[in-house]
């Protein structure tokens, strides 16, 4: 990896890392353990951002302990800046299965992207409000979506939430989504398309709107994650300027047969 990119991309793991940060984590030895009960992988993982002292074997029974009272299963999160480097190796001999690649991907200098405004009505929605509607469109219980809103609150990087509703009395929601903005970068999270508004061209309209919020802001660089299978969701992207960040996805290890 090239050091500026190495640099840059270093900063967006960071800044990744700070706006899916949920009240319920702790660190072990150089992990980063998050223990939330919702639904974004991120936010229940161990993130290995430092060698650490311990013996493996001895840090993996903690961070089993407490995934285990924490009623999560055990995942680890392996990126490109995982440490030690061995570790997915490691991993991989005592077991550990792999799944649910996922792209990190990146749109330099986005400022100069003519902006789209929606049709409609766009309204800012706090924590509660945002966390209900994009648990509606994805159909999660209601424990997930009340973690969901307490990671919002609690971050430490504020977010801001905005659903996209239709004229007319019904007012219904079309789309929904977030931006995290932390100096000059930005994330897109949570961008949803109520099912029967797909096709029409929303998301992307939905999305340069939100960049163009963040850039009145002082954002210029903006970041997401998207499964690396959700094929639409990546086209969308790629029209609007995204690029994947790494030369490989990163993904999660678990020892758990049935973890998700």
């Amino acid at each position: 990896m090239d050091p500026v990119d190495e640099a840059f991309l270093s900063r967006i793991e960071d800044a990744g890392l700070n706006a899916s940060a949920p009240p319920e984590q702790r660190w072990l030895d150089g992990w980063l353990l998050r223990l939330s009960p919702g639904k974004a992988k991120r936010a229940r993982c161990i993130n290995a951002v430092a060698a650490g002292r311990r013996p493996l074997d001895e840090r993996l029974a903690l961070a089993a302990a407490a995934f285990r009272e924490a009623g999560l299963p055990l995942i680890l999160r392996v990126t490109p800046f995982t440490r030690p480097a061995s570790l997915e190796e490691e991993l991989s001999a005592r077991g550990w299965r792999r799944f649910d690649d996922t792209r990190v991907m990146v749109w330099r200098d986005f400022r100069g992207a003519p902006d789209a405004v929606p049709p409609g009505e766009v309204e800012a929605v706090d924590a509660q409000a945002c966390a209900r509607t994009v648990g509606e469109l994805r159909g999660s219980p209601p424990g997930q979506i009340a973690a969901h809103a307490r990671r919002l609150q609690a971050s430490p990087v504020p977010y801001r939430g905005f659903v996209w509703r239709a004229p007319g009395p019904r007012r219904a929601v079309l789309a929904c989504g977030q931006i995290a903005r932390e100096a000059e970068l930005v994330g897109l999270y949570d961008v949803f398309t109520a099912p029967a508004a797909r096709g029409q061209g929303r998301a992307t309209a939905l999305c340069r709107w939100l960049l163009a919020q963040a850039a009145a802001q002082g954002a210029r660089h903006a970041y997401l994650q998207v499964e690396g299978d959700n094929a639409p969701a990546r086209a969308v992207y790629h029209r609007l300027g995204f690029a994947d960040a790494y030369a490989y996805a990163y993904h999660y290890r678990t020892p758990e047969p049935g973890a998700v």
